[in-house]
């Protein structure tokens, strides 16, 4: 994968990767793993997570939709087009990242520095065939998505809600009621991928 990217043309001066799939498919691992390659490599790569566009859950509150965060109207999708918009060519962007203990969108956590040369924006709806999502897919240098079974994500996704807290029975229902429904919308809408992984 690694050769891929590198050999990929860029429309900006970084190079924008995005890393799409389902919830519980390995997402944030992956990335963290192949920007800790390229960066020893010798380009400098910086994760980006669209996790990080949350809304409040005040917000999702006060619209009947706390329940079904993660669904793709529980986040900023704006805020998200505007931020990666500006990844390609401005010298220094901030971001915010979610803080999965406090549960909240935190605004300027992250920064791509001057000198990071790729970044690769991992989340769930990154080429999802949507009013406003769909947007993204003009930014992208290159795109990879991630293949996971149905079955698999519901044991990946019941043992992370176990280990949240959760009683058995509230990480099945939380899974299958939440999760695996906004999973079964990714791969209902997916826009093509420039590679797919099965895992």
């Amino acid at each position: 994968m690694l050769p891929q990217v590198l050999t990929a043309s860029r429309a900006g001066r970084r190079r924008l990767v995005a890393l799409v799939g389902p919830p519980a498919s390995g997402k944030s691992t992956l990335a963290g793993m192949v920007a800790e390659q390229l960066t020893a490599a010798g380009t400098k790569t910086v994760v980006v997570p669209m996790d990080g566009f949350h809304l409040d859950n005040s917000l999702l509150y006060a619209q009947g939709l706390l329940p079904r965060k993660g669904a793709p109207e529980t986040f900023d999708v704006g805020g998200l087009l505007r931020v990666v918009s500006a990844l390609a060519e401005t010298d220094t962007v901030y971001f915010p990242k979610f803080d999965r203990n406090s549960d909240i969108a935190v605004a300027g956590a992250g920064v791509v520095s001057q000198t990071c040369d790729t970044v690769i924006v991992e989340g769930n709806y990154l080429l999802f065939d949507a009013f406003g999502w769909r947007d993204l897919q003009a930014y992208w240098d290159f795109s990879i998505q991630l293949d996971v079974p149905l079955p698999v994500l519901r044991d990946r996704l019941i043992d992370r809600w176990l280990s949240h807290g959760l009683t058995h029975d509230q990480a099945i229902d939380r899974a299958e009621q939440n999760d695996l429904r906004n999973a079964e919308r990714i791969v209902a809408s997916a826009l093509e991928a420039d590679v797919t992984v099965s895992c």
